[in-house]
């Protein structure tokens, strides 16, 4: 008997609903005692502490005010460590979302160490970004380095693969303040004018 091939089911785009199981605080929800969240350093973890803040901007460049990201990096010596644990003082994972009325997320983490690729070639300092927002059918794949580390960001592997510069500068977040302390500014271009370059990963 012959198999019969079943179309494919359609793609649906994160939508609005991400908020209510993922992002809880955004959506007004309680949260849980084991919450995935923003804070991925406690006031206690090695390394320098950062704020890494941004807004997401569609085509047309209105704030998306509904989009939710989450986050993957090396800790302040270069190192991976995939067992979340709400008790540790640093974790490599964690997850925002923009805010309904001024479309801004934060991450408060560590500054990453430099990694070495399967090649073993040095890596930037870098935070890999995971996007999902209204419209997009599957998630877009980018990465934040930062401009006070120029001399390790020109020898990058991943940027030099691309070959415009002004290209390169999507992925750079900016140095700022915020309350006086060390904060990074990097916002995100779906598409348009100064689109940030995604991955095919």
């Amino acid at each position: 008997m012959p198999i019969e091939l079943l179309p494919e089911t359609p793609s649906q785009t994160a939508g609005p609903y991400v908020h209510i199981g993922l992002a809880l605080a955004a959506a007004g929800n309680p949260t849980r005692e084991q919450e995935i969240w923003n804070e991925m350093a406690k006031a206690d973890a090695p390394g320098q502490h950062i704020l890494l803040i941004g807004h997401v901007y569609d085509g047309n460049g209105h704030l998306v005010r509904d989009s939710f990201l989450e986050f993957w990096q090396a800790n302040h010596e270069g190192l991976y460590d995939r067992a979340f644990d709400v008790e540790k003082p640093f974790n490599c994972f964690g997850r925002t979302a923009t805010t309904f009325d001024a479309g801004e997320w934060t991450l408060k983490t560590v500054k990453p160490g430099v990694v070495n690729n399967a090649a073993g070639v040095p890596m930037a300092p870098h935070i890999n970004i995971s996007l999902f927002a209204r419209g997009i059918n599957i998630q877009l794949q980018t990465r934040v380095y930062f401009e006070d580390e120029a001399e390790a960001n020109a020898k990058d592997p991943v940027l030099n693969l691309i070959e415009q510069p002004q290209r390169r500068e999507t992925l750079v977040a900016k140095r700022c303040e915020v309350d006086g302390k060390l904060a990074y500014r990097f916002d995100i271009r779906i598409q348009g004018e100064g689109e940030t370059v995604f991955f095919d990963f």
